[in-house]
């Protein structure tokens, strides 16, 4: 398996609203930057769809170390909470369902094609990449028609 690093971010203006995301995959010397968003999304959907679009991006099963300012994404991953609302039937608690659910469900799958550990960084600090994600969300919404 070839090791991977992502960093991502989502960004929104208001939520919801305009938003963006940006994601950078570091492989060895390659290094290469995507960014994409939507007309009227949410920050946790930016959020997720960074982490998806990072994934997706690869071509064959990898050991990737993903960096996200989201503690939503990072802790939903980490703490299990994941797979606890997939075996519920996508429900967070008995009367609560979970929220975007299709990016769920695909960043599940994702999930089990690739080794991935999940980082936290604090966002808008000392993290280069996780600054340069932000910009290139920013700048995609701004830009939008």
């Amino acid at each position: 398996m070839n090791d991977v690093t992502i960093y991502t971010d989502g960004a929104c203006s208001g939520n919801p609203g305009p938003g963006g995301y940006g994601v950078i995959l570091q492989s060895g010397k390659y290094e290469k930057e995507i960014s994409g968003g939507d007309p009227n999304t949410t920050n946790n959907r930016m959020e997720l769809m960074a982490v998806i679009v990072g994934l997706k991006a690869l071509k064959r099963p990898c050991t990737v170390t993903l960096y996200s300012d989201s503690q939503y994404v990072v802790n939903m991953v980490k703490q299990g909470w994941l797979e606890k609302w997939k075996r519920n039937g996508w429900m967070r608690n008995k009367s609560d369902p979970a929220k975007n659910v299709d990016l769920l469900k695909e960043l599940d799958e994702l999930l089990h094609l690739h080794r991935v550990e999940m980082i936290w960084v604090k966002g808008h600090a000392d993290n280069p990449y996780n600054n340069r994600c932000d910009e290139l969300a920013v700048s995609y919404y701004k830009n939008m028609k």
